[in-house]
């Protein structure tokens, strides 16, 4: 609705911004008076037929929406990895502590009996030198363990969103054996190759959609709208509220066709380049599914050496923990130097953290294969056993 004057000029001129157009016949002479004027009007228009250019956009929307739910699905399956790793590292680095301590507090009671044998005479003084030399490089192994595990509980405590102090650790399951390795999985179902087929399928939808572009558009139309004005045929106007309503009708139905003749060149090579990401995105698709083959058997490969060396380090652990207790007796029956002794501490040291991991390490190699396949229920199920 407005209210505005009333003076048409003859004449075409090409649509500006700020120019309002006008109506009617052109007045003799430019006039003051004003007068009200409406409009109202609906406008249906109805496609046909679209040589499927409807259905094919469709399909990309829909392809579309399914590869952000497959990227939500392999971002969730990600994150739950990676904190599965971070869980094992913070066990690692709490065995590697915990050896560490060990070896240092054995240190400590072999320190008392080689003090008394130097100031016995029984032994030279350097012997304690070397007894306080190892301690400190187990003081500083401790200190560089303690650090560690600091650090993968922040690790871990970021992945759960939680704070460092809440984080609790359940130890005892994961020390012992792992279970066989979990069957094998169709690497198709992988969320990331489910990503990557679901990218390669859009490819080929907005294909789809360019070889339906060029298509003429029909449309059926129809219209019907009123216009009101106080201005008359005659140059007269009408009473104060003549126009504030409608009180010229008009209606029509029409069919159009629209064809751009110079948007074919453009199209075709639209065209070629998304035939060309089509391409590549099927041969991404195909190099995934064998990287993820490689790293399905590479991860057999690590389970079956981490098994071998979960069952041979325990006979490491128990000749280490027998050469050292014989270092010690030797060492006070005059037979062997501190050195000797030393050596034999450290070697049981990384005995105790060897067997520890080698446990683990099956766990982490299970998990590798659980991750290969894209999969972490049976690992989680195995896990979460008492």
């Amino acid at each position: 609705m407005n209210r505005a004057t009333r003076n048409n000029v003859y004449g075409m001129l090409l649509q500006p911004q700020v120019i309002s157009p006008i109506s009617g016949p052109p007045l003799d002479a430019n006039a003051g008076t004003s007068v009200w004027g409406t409009a109202v009007g609906f406008l249906i228009s109805w496609e046909p037929f679209d040589f499927g250019l409807r259905r094919a956009t469709i399909a990309v929307n829909e392809t579309a929406e399914r590869r952000a739910k497959a990227s939500l699905k392999r971002t969730r399956f990600e994150v739950a990895a990676m904190t599965a790793d971070a869980y094992l590292t913070v066990l690692a680095a709490e065995q590697a502590l915990g050896a560490a301590k060990a070896g240092r507090d054995r240190i400590a009671t072999v320190e008392p009996i080689v003090r008394s044998l130097v100031d016995s005479g029984l032994r030279p003084g350097i012997d304690i030198s070397r007894t306080n030399a190892e301690r400190a490089a187990l003081d500083n192994q401790v200190i560089l363990a303690s650090g560690a595990l600091q650090i993968a509980i922040s690790n871990l405590s970021q992945l759960l969103n939680l704070p460092a102090a809440q984080v609790q650790i359940d130890r005892q399951h994961f020390l012992d054996l792992a279970p066989n390795a979990f069957a094998d999985a169709d690497l198709k179902d992988h969320p990331v190759a489910l990503e990557q087929s679901i990218a390669k399928d859009e490819s080929g939808a907005r294909l789809k959609v360019l070889e339906r572009s060029y298509y003429p558009k029909f449309n059926m139309q129809s219209t019907l709208y009123a216009r009101g004005t106080g201005a008359n045929p005659d140059f007269t106007t009408g009473g104060a509220a003549s126009g504030l309503g409608p009180n010229i009708y008009n209606w029509g139905v029409g069919f159009t066709v629209t064809y751009s003749l110079m948007e074919l060149p453009g199209i075709r090579v639209r065209k070629e380049i998304e035939a060309a990401r089509g391409r590549a995105d099927q041969a991404r698709y195909e190099q995934l599914l064998r990287d993820l083959e490689t790293q399905r058997l590479k991860a057999r490969i690590q389970i079956n050496t981490a098994a071998e060396l979960a069952r041979n380090s325990p006979i490491q652990l128990k000749s280490a923990r027998e050469a050292q207790a014989q270092a010690a007796a030797r060492y006070r029956a005059g037979l062997i130097s501190i050195i000797e002794v030393a050596d034999a501490q450290r070697l049981l040291t990384a005995a105790e953290i060897d067997d520890s991991l080698a446990r683990l390490g099956i766990w982490r190699a299970q998990l590798g294969l659980a991750i290969a396949q894209g999969d972490l229920t049976d690992f989680l199920a195995e896990a979460e056993q008492p």
